[in-house]
Formats: structure tokens, C-alpha cells, sequence
């Protein structure tokens, strides 16, 4: 190996504010009936997609009522930059009401001190999966699942250009003409203006 050699070190730092954090905020969804109106409930995650020059990291925020991708962000880095940047544009693009939900796993990304002062700020409430229990953000996992089958599955990004750019038309597809079975086979879109 040409002197490469894999660094754990800094992974693990003894963060002593870190343990209160979570133990603070439990799954606050777990409890809750079913979102039944937008800007309630936001859950959020990232993914990462292969290109042919390497690895993107992709997060979304989905508002869990209409199941729409509010907010997205892609980075080659892997912090709480990239979640934050898919918050700031979910709170530019809509307006939560006050106290909601924002859903997210224990990562990391979504555990930095300037992460949970952006939700607190927004006038949001932040709740967090129990470690290893996915199924929490199933509707997240479900997004990602599809525009892995429907998209990225299907070719090899040339680079990150490419990848965004086909990433972003796939969410704007998602929201406004894919029928989802969840709302009664109608897309994002119209179960909103339905709902209002």
C-alpha cells in the first residue's frame, strides 16, 4: 500500500456535551399520529451516490404529510454542512409551523451544536431515531430507495455536475407527477392542493 494507511483517529473524540444531547431528545415522531397537515412533520437523511470521479453525499428534508422533498443539498464532504444546507432551503422554500417535527437519525451531521441551534431557531422541535432502528425514517428511506431504483441504478454519473443535475430533475419528477400509492396514487403536488 503506497503509505496509505487509514486514520480512525478524531472519529471518536470524547465529546462530553454529546451524550446529554441525545439522551435529550428522544423519537418525538414515534409517539405522534400521522402528520394531517403540511409543514408539521419534516424528516431528514443523506445518501451518497457513486459518479465516476468519486463519492457525493446527497441529503434531503421531506415534509412527511405530502411526502414532498422540501429542501436538498449535495456536498462531496460528509458533515453537518450538508444537512444544514438542505434545511436552510426547506425553511426558504416553506414555511413549517410553529413546533414541528424535524426528524432525523442520530448521525453525527444532525447532532452538531450548529445543526440543532438551526432547528431551534427555525421554531422547530427536533427528534431523533432510536440508534439502529431505521424504520423511524421509513419515508426518507422510501424516497431514497426509489430515486436509487428509478435513477442511479440505472447509469454511471460522469461527475458531480452530472449527478446533481439529474438528481434535482428526478425530485422535481418526485414531487409533481410521481404517483405515490401513501396518498392515494396522486403526486406530492396535487395531494397538497388537495389538502388545503
Amino acid at each position: 500500500s503506497a503509505g496509505i494507511k487509514a486514520s480512525s483517529r478524531g472519529l471518536y473524540m470524547w465529546n462530553p456535551g454529546k451524550h446529554e444531547f441525545y439522551s435529550s431528545t428522544g423519537n418525538q415522531l414515534g409517539e405522534l399520529a400521522p402528520a394531517d397537515s403540511s409543514g408539521t412533520q419534516w424528516a431528514g437523511d443523506f445518501t451518497y451516490i457513486k459518479t465516476a470521479n468519486g463519492w457525493l453525499y446527497h441529503a434531503v428534508v421531506i415534509d412527511l404529510f405530502t411526502r414532498s422533498v422540501v429542501g436538498w443539498s449535495f456536498s462531496r464532504k460528509r458533515n453537518s454542512e450538508l444537512t444544514k444546507s438542505a434545511l436552510k432551503m426547506a425553511l426558504a422554500r416553506q414555511r413549517p409551523q410553529s413546533g414541528c417535527i424535524f426528524h432525523s437519525d442520530q448521525g453525527i451531521e444532525y447532532a452538531a451544536h450548529e445543526y440543532r441551534e438551526l432547528v431551534e431557531s427555525a421554531g422547530m422541535t427536533r427528534s431523533m431515531s432510536r440508534k439502529g432502528n431505521p424504520l423511524d425514517n421509513a419515508i426518507v428511506e422510501s424516497f431514497f430507495h426509489s430515486m436509487k431504483t428509478e435513477l442511479v441504478h440505472q447509469r454511471m454519473f460522469e461527475n458531480e455536475i452530472d449527478a446533481v443535475a439529474h438528481i434535482i430533475e428526478y425530485i422535481e419528477f418526485y414531487n409533481r407527477e410521481r404517483l405515490h400509492s401513501s396518498l392515494g396514487y396522486q403526486s406530492p403536488s396535487e395531494y397538497e392542493k388537495l389538502a388545503a
